[in-house]
């Protein structure tokens, strides 16, 4: 089995956070067959990536700008059996690529996606609560401890057969981030919840809709396939914990729509159910036994991130109720859930 990584990038301002998440997979101890360097729209880092890096693959996001049209350029671009994906922020553990491709050990496994551990610059904040790591684009507490299936995977960390996603038409361009966080964000609140509704959740997307096809497809994580993503301050604030929380919500709702609340929800009413009351009792209890302020705020961010990502949620459904019909017209487009025949073309 041959591999090909995919990294997208779009902005000089992350040049340093690049080259680290480049050189960590230059020096996997099982080597990738190629490395695909996906440029967003963006001529002068695509020159410079060329310059300083002329083993890479490096070619210019060929379709819709933003998450989702970089990852099916690098799908039509890479040519090898199975395609991991990280992000151009997050560093790879050298036996990174081992443990992905440990897990193809049965034809039935379509892709296989690891653990996403926060390196928090200058600390986690006290007040930041397991469970929502989440937040930060990372995987969090009550996810599995070993191996196992689940739902989907995570975007910073991920690979996939590559077939299968050429099978699929590759990742729906309607719902990927585009651009950084912060500037979707400000959009969002800046244009009073008009601008920016469905933002992340692609990948969710694409592996519901794989497993909806494939039925005895499996997704697997395994968390000793090991990332490290670089959390900066400006992503340490409440402002952008609320915000984060309230557009998953939104976009969680767009997902509802289009596989059904029982695919597209199955796993954060696991979550909500399962993991979230344990780290809520836990952050009380560090406050009434060890006397530890910081845990009764852990605790308030448990109960206040529930209530804004349910919020959004409920927002989300009300702004398809009346712009889309409950989300038909987006099911009806054939650009929204994936790229169809322009992937197939493209991919040869």
């Amino acid at each position: 089995m041959r591999l090909s990584v995919v990294i997208r990038t779009f902005t000089e301002g992350r040049w340093d956070s690049f080259v680290a998440a480049i050189t960590s997979v230059q020096e996997q101890r099982l080597a990738p067959e190629e490395i695909v360097v996906v440029v967003d729209h963006n001529p002068d880092l695509l020159a410079k990536v060329r310059r300083q890096f002329p083993d890479a693959v490096a070619v210019e996001n060929s379709m819709a700008r933003g998450s989702s049209g970089g990852w099916n350029t690098g799908i039509a671009v890479a040519r090898h059996d199975v395609i991991a994906f990280l992000d151009d922020d997050a560093v790879a553990a050298p036996d990174w690529l081992q443990w992905l491709q440990s897990g193809y050990q049965s034809d039935a496994v379509a892709g296989v996606g690891g653990a996403i551990e926060p390196a928090w610059g200058g600390g986690r904040p006290p007040w930041f609560p397991a469970g929502f790591e989440w937040v930060q684009g990372c995987t969090y507490e009550g996810l599995p401890e070993q191996r196992a299936p689940v739902r989907n995977l995570i975007g910073c960390n991920m690979s996939f057969r590559r077939q299968v996603l050429v099978d699929l038409g590759g990742f729906g361009e309607g719902m990927g981030r585009v651009g950084d966080d912060d500037q979707v964000m400000a959009g969002f609140w800046q244009s009073g919840g008009k601008r920016g509704y469905f933002h992340g959740c692609d990948e969710t997307l694409l592996c519901i809709r794989l497993r909806q096809r494939f039925p005895e497809a499996l997704l697997l994580y395994e968390p000793r396939a090991r990332v490290y993503h670089s959390i900066p301050a400006n992503r340490k604030t409440w402002s952008y914990f609320r915000s984060r929380c309230y557009l998953e919500g939104c976009s969680k709702a767009l997902v509802a729509q289009l596989v059904g609340a029982q695919d597209g929800l199955s796993a954060e009413r696991a979550h909500l159910l399962r993991a979230l009351p344990r780290v809520f009792s836990r952050g009380l209890a560090d406050t009434a036994i060890r006397h530890d302020l910081t845990g009764l705020a852990r605790a308030g961010a448990v109960a206040a991130g529930v209530a804004i990502t349910a919020s959004g949620y409920l927002s989300g459904l009300a702004f398809l109720r009346v712009t889309e019909g409950w989300g038909a017209g987006l099911r009806s487009n054939p650009g929204f859930l994936s790229q169809g025949e322009k992937i197939r073309d493209d991919a040869g």
